[in-house]
């Protein structure tokens, strides 16, 4: 495909972001695409991380800045401090995937598919900049176009549109 495709999902929580994305993952991947997630963990509790035994804890625990352990077909980098949004995207993007899609960071530039649970959500988040698509609940009078939830062939071929098409924020 050439350079990596950009889209953000955003919503509330609860709104179904990771559920579309899991889906969205499976759907590339039967396509033969490569994909990449970053995903922004938008609570207030740390990250759960690896157990305290393990090697690379052990090396973060007594001061590395970065742990990176790599084997048996995986790695697992750690880091003592949270990188910048532009510096999350190019780690997400080392492995030269065709598609990134970034869980969050609404406030971020880029093309964004919106999930609205009712107009209360819509009227939080329309103001978005890069608004592409809008996922929503049943009939919802929103002023835009929207698709319902339900309607997952649609939801899904309107990403496969999208991924396809040229002139979207690529990297």
């Amino acid at each position: 495909m050439g350079a990596v495709k950009i889209l953000h999902v955003v919503g509330f929580k609860d709104s179904g972001k990771t559920t579309l994305i899991s889906r969205w993952v499976r759907l590339l991947k039967s396509e033969g695409l490569t994909v990449s997630v970053l995903k922004h963990h938008g609570h207030a509790s740390s990250l759960d991380m690896p157990n305290e035994n393990t090697d690379g804890m052990q090396f973060l625990n007594n001061g590395a800045d970065m742990s990176l352990v790599a084997g048996a077909g995986t790695a697992q980098l750690l880091l003592n401090e949270e990188p910048s949004f532009a510096q999350l995207v190019h780690m997400a993007t080392l492995n030269n995937p065709d598609v990134l899609l970034i869980e969050g960071y609404k406030s971020e530039q880029g093309n964004k598919v919106v999930i609205v649970r009712d107009e209360k959500d819509w009227q939080a988040l329309q103001q978005l900049s890069g608004i592409q698509f809008v996922i929503g609940h049943g009939k919802m009078n929103l002023h835009v176009d929207v698709i319902d939830r339900a309607e997952k062939s649609q939801v899904d071929d309107w990403f496969l549109q999208w991924v396809k098409e040229d002139g979207h924020e690529a990297i």
